[in-house]
């Protein structure tokens, strides 16, 4: 059975890249973000186009190029929760955090008892249908499954250090759009009370043992962010790459 290697990475306090799947429903998705390099990709439930089955087919080919694969849930729903990990999903992303409650049923969802309620269902994509004592697939499972809160909401920085002392959450993942959309500056994801919401998740994350993450999609403010502690990095999307891509070549040839 796979292990995830992107919970390895975090345990070793490695920084890691990803990208968020938008747009793309084929999985051919999953084997270019793994040549482009990226240590793991998460397909956007929340916003994206996808159903159960294409997430299913796009899960199971990144676990074949040995890619973490994530999922960013809509909200919870333990049928999700439940049917995206067992569809493969190595870890799994809940938006618009803003409570401890938020956090501890997610991580319940997530994970077998004791830990958590998961139904069990062992032949399954999850376990790559390798048959394993039961009880090591479950602690197998419970270990390198990744839990991640999307901290977009001013709520969720005025509450952090409780909302993130939850048990079995590994990462804080910035959305700095959001963010800005909750504090009254929309779209200015420089501004001195988002630098400092932000910031604040790095400190807090790091106190708590927890690793500090932003996606975003320009590189400059990206370095910045990781050069102040951001140990997760997302950058961009399939839509963002397309757009930029087809942009910067289509202006070359025209001023060519």
């Amino acid at each position: 059975m796979l292990r995830n290697d992107m919970k390895k990475k975090l345990q070793a306090g490695d920084r890691i890249y990803g990208t968020m799947l938008q747009e793309m429903i084929n999985p051919t998705a999953a084997q270019i973000f793994k040549r482009a390099g990226f240590d793991f990709f998460m397909i956007d439930c929340e916003h994206g186009p996808y159903d159960q089955g294409s997430v299913r087919n796009i899960l199971r080919v990144g676990r074949l190029e040995e890619i973490s694969s994530l999922v960013r849930v809509r909200n919870l729903d333990y049928s999700l929760i439940a049917g995206y990990l067992d569809s493969g999903a190595m870890g799994l992303m809940l938006p618009r955090v803003e409570k401890v409650s938020d956090l501890e049923t997610l991580v319940s969802f997530m994970k077998y008892p004791p830990q958590g309620v998961r139904g069990l269902s062992s032949d399954a994509p999850h376990s790559d249908y390798e048959s394993m004592d039961l009880a090591k697939f479950v602690d197998v499972q419970n270990e390198d499954t990744v839990a991640i809160a999307q901290i977009e909401r001013k709520v969720a920085i005025e509450n952090l250090e409780e909302i993130l002392s939850v048990n079995g959450i590994d990462v804080a993942i910035v959305g700095p759009e959001d963010l800005s959309l909750s504090y009254g500056v929309a779209g200015q994801t420089s501004h001195p009370k988002v630098m400092e919401a932000i910031q604040k998740v790095i400190d807090v994350s790091i106190e708590l043992g927890i690793a500090p993450g932003i996606h975003m999609g320009n590189l400059e403010k990206l370095n910045g962010w990781k050069q102040k502690g951001m140990q997760v990095i997302m950058y961009n999307s399939d839509l963002g790459f397309l757009l930029e891509g087809a942009e910067k070549g289509l202006a070359t040839l025209r001023t060519g």
